[in-house]
């Protein structure tokens, strides 16, 4: 029996380029990966298409199931994916978004792998697999013996799922197994303890509380040696094809991310090889946690995009009040304001990804700005995800509280990357500390900022705001977050200033920098560009 008519129902958001994002491509060129280009535009079709799309809401719908014990009774310690897990990892490692940079000498390659990371996010709970290979390698490179064991088999682009002998593979992922029950973020009050061994090898015993993507390979890893806290290698498999003694206790039931495996493991006497001196460990994982924090800043932006095209492409096609909603003046103020966050927040992050290139390449002045630029980054596109994801999903209404929409499964996830790799308040602290440490980092920092000076008279009168509050050393921490947060508007503003659409940097820098500052999305001011800016958001079909 037929009631009624289906009617004004938003068409399916397949078929468009996620790549086709202006931002992302003025900035790829800018950076030094133009070449990239048409790698990452590929990638970013085959992105949009409905089998991709697909294959992310199954692994979701899906999550991993740990097998502690076959049937006979014996200790197997696995994780059983979807199968749509496993496709969206093997395009993920063809692509290069694992650890392309490291076998590729050419400029921009840290640059073009994090424009592919941004844009292949059909799920987010997959890259992070991803995300810590790419950053487990410049940290075995502190063991080079073990770095030239494993690295060739790390950047492979072959995809190898399942537990072997890392050796008799096409292909490894590497994993980061840090945080104790006791410590958290605290790894230096970790118990774990690594007795040295007479073949010069190690055997920890102890516990970790939260191993992300406890299936792959290998696993870096801190543990307590006779000298004090050191990083180890520790290999799921052992070169004979022997299991490990790599307990995997039971997974977490987690808000979101929920298509990635994330475990407590305990080590019951497990093989681990040192890497780095001991007493060491800190520093020897310390350029794999800034490259993770890297990819926290990519995978918020990328979530911010995608919040925006959803909830664009719904306005453009909905009708209320007998009108489209994107022709409503308070929507369009609403998704310009969204489409401002996510431009300041993609443009600082390929800015990010660019001083990691030139870093690599043993610039010390971007080196410096990295240093700091990249904890003020961290701290502040992840804190404003969550924010942005909220207001995205209301702009679909009660459809987009509907998990068929997907717009709960982005803002389930827009939480993590404020968490993982240390939250708010670590990230702060480490702000402060890179001020404190080293003047050239301030130094580089100022100099990336002045080079807009001039250009806005509101961002002039916030650089001259937050001179004075860096001058002020009086209660440092309980202003930090303040204070990151001047670091944070001061440098997006001076990046879009120099870089932007006059639209979006004229929009940001009043209604962020100026005196008629909203709280709320949605609150431009008048006078803003709002067609300019919204050209910008609303994805076409590829």
């Amino acid at each position: 029996m037929t009631t009624h008519e289906v009617f004004n129902q938003v068409p399916p958001l397949v078929g468009h380029d996620l790549a086709d994002d202006p931002a992302l491509l003025d900035g790829l060129t800018r950076e030094g990966a133009g070449w990239a280009t048409a790698q990452v535009r590929a990638l970013g079709r085959l992105a949009g298409t409905e089998a991709a799309i697909e294959h992310g809401r199954l692994a979701n719908e899906y999550p991993p199931v740990l097998r502690t014990h076959d049937r006979y009774g014996n200790r197997v310690d696995e994780v059983q994916f979807h199968p749509a897990w496993h496709e969206l990892m093997r395009t993920a490692v063809a692509h290069g978004l694992h650890a392309a940079p490291w076998a590729d000498d050419r400029v921009g390659a840290h640059v073009a792998r994090a424009a592919k990371f941004y844009t292949w996010r059909p799920d987010a709970g997959h890259g992070c697999p991803i995300s810590m290979t790419y950053a487990a390698v410049p940290a075995l490179r502190h063991a080079p013996e073990l770095a030239a064991r494993y690295e060739p088999l790390l950047t492979a682009t072959t995809y190898d799922f399942g537990l072997r002998a890392p050796q008799t593979k096409r292909g490894l992922l590497a994993g980061m197994s840090m945080t104790e029950k006791q410590g958290g973020s605290d790894v230096r009050a970790n118990t774990t303890v690594a007795r040295p061994q007479a073949d010069g090898g190690y055997r920890l015993v102890g516990h970790k509380w939260f191993t992300s993507a406890p299936m792959s390979d290998l696993f870096l890893t801190l543990a307590q040696a006779p000298d004090g806290l050191t990083c180890f290698l520790v290999p799921r498999v052992l070169p004979d094809g022997a299991r490990n003694g790599m307990r995997l206790m039971r997974l977490k039931d987690k808000l979101g991310n929920r298509s990635n495996a994330s475990g407590e493991v305990e080590y019951d006497d497990a093989v681990a090889w040192r890497v780095g001196a001991e007493g060491r460990g800190v520093p020897t994982i310390i350029d794999m946690v800034n490259l993770t924090r890297l990819d926290c800043v990519i995978g918020a932006a990328a979530g911010m995009r995608q919040g925006l095209i959803t909830a664009a492409h719904h306005a453009a096609h909905r009708r209320a009040f007998g009108r489209r909603l994107a022709d409503q003046p308070l929507m369009r103020n609403v998704l310009a304001d969204l489409a401002v966050e996510s431009e300041a927040a993609t443009t600082l992050m390929l800015r990010l990804a660019g001083a990691t290139d030139r870093a690599a390449r043993g610039d010390a002045a971007e080196a410096a700005f990295k240093r700091l630029a990249l904890a003020v980054g961290k701290y502040w596109v992840c804190k404003r995800w969550p924010g942005h994801a909220a207001e995205a999903l209301e702009c679909l209404g009660g459809n987009g509280y509907v998990e068929e929409s997907g717009m709960p499964r982005l803002f389930r996830e827009s939480p993590l990357n404020s968490i993982w790799e240390g939250s708010g308040n670590v990230a702060a602290l480490d702000v402060l500390r890179a001020l404190a440490g080293r003047p050239e980092v301030a130094a580089a920092f100022r100099a990336e900022v002045g080079a807009a000076a001039g250009a806005d008279r509101r961002l002039d009168a916030a650089v001259r705001r937050l001179d004075t509050a860096l001058a002020d050393q009086t209660d440092l921490e309980v202003r930090a977050r303040r204070l990151v947060e001047q670091l944070a508007l001061v440098l997006q503003g001076a990046l879009l200033v120099r870089h932007g659409p006059p639209a979006v940097a004229d929009a940001f820098c009043a209604s962020r920098l100026g005196d008629d500052r909203g709280q709320a999305y949605g609150t431009l001011p008048a006078g803003v560009d709002f067609a300019a800016i919204l050209d910008r958001s609303t994805p076409q079909p590829a």
